[in-house]
């Protein structure tokens, strides 16, 4: 297994934040390798320092093909108390996806990372972090897979299954109370801004996050036309697949878009299908 170790970093507001940093399995020399920067959802969760690798974050596969991962609790995740998750309480986004890229920063100053082969990838609120670092923080992240993830704010309130907990646990507003913070906090606002290789996922069946908010991203990214996107629907799948197909063939397309875009010849997307056939001994 590669190395695991805990972080620790301080963000341009001075907040102390905690991450977990997996190694690749071979480094050569100082060499700086490649980043995958994986996002919880929530953002009420955390990673903990224990066995993390899963069909949508594949650390260990990603660490045997030379790359780091970076899991960040940024502000808003559980595990350091009421006061650190509610950091985040009516301004999603804003300081708790700068937490990310602050950690991705110190990796760099670290020596670890190639700056310009950064990826981001997560599911839920981590596909929404990832659809952020595809956008507004376009110019920071070489490549973005984003799973079940929010683009727009205003639409998912009227539109998922839990518009009183958006209300309550996250917004503290309404739509209609405040537009312009909805709009500001939607990815689909910074589309224009996006030079990132995107491949968005999404699960037909969501009622958390309908699939709307990946069809609205899909159009304005495409309609942007400065970066490929792909967007890949799994049937009968909710807010995460169930199903081991779906996450056998989740886990090879974030592969697939990752090494394609961060060491690979990059350009145009890889093709649409992927072979599921084991690799041979």
């Amino acid at each position: 297994m590669a190395k695991q170790e805990v972080i620790r970093y301080k963000t341009r507001d001075g907040l102390d934040i905690e991450g977990l940093l997996v190694h690749p399995l071979d480094r050569k020399g100082n060499e700086r390798v490649p980043l995958v920067t994986i996002v919880h959802g929530g953002p009420e969760a955390h990673f903990s320092n224990g066995w993390i690798n899963g069909y949508s974050q594949p650390v260990h596969v990603l660490a045997a093909q030379g790359f780091a991962s970076f899991l960040p609790n940024y502000r808003s995740s559980t595990g350091r108390g009421v006061a650190f998750s509610k950091l985040g309480f009516g301004k999603p986004g804003m300081g708790e996806f700068d937490d990310i890229v602050d950690g991705v920063d110190h990796l760099i100053a670290t020596g670890l990372v190639d700056k310009v082969k950064v990826g981001i990838t997560g599911g839920s609120y981590g596909g929404y972090a990832s659809a952020w670092g595809a956008t507004y923080y376009s110019e920071r992240f070489a490549a973005a897979v984003t799973f079940v993830g929010i683009s727009d704010q205003a639409s998912l309130v009227t539109t998922g299954d839990i518009p009183w907990e958006q209300y309550l646990v996250h917004m503290g507003k309404w739509p209609w109370e405040d537009p312009e913070m909805f709009r500001q906090q939607s990815p689909i606002t910074h589309a224009q801004k996006s030079r990132t290789p995107t491949l968005i996922l999404h699960g037909e069946a969501d009622p958390r996050v309908p699939p709307m908010q990946s069809y609205m991203l899909y159009r304005y990214l495409k309609l942007a036309g400065k970066a490929p996107v792909r967007l890949v629907l799994y049937p009968g799948e909710g807010h995460g697949n169930q199903r081991a197909a779906s996450r056998y063939d989740y886990s090879l397309r974030l592969m697939q878009w990752m090494k394609h875009y961060l060491t690979g010849p990059g350009g145009e997307p890889p093709a649409y299908q992927v072979d599921y056939a084991l690799p041979k001994k």
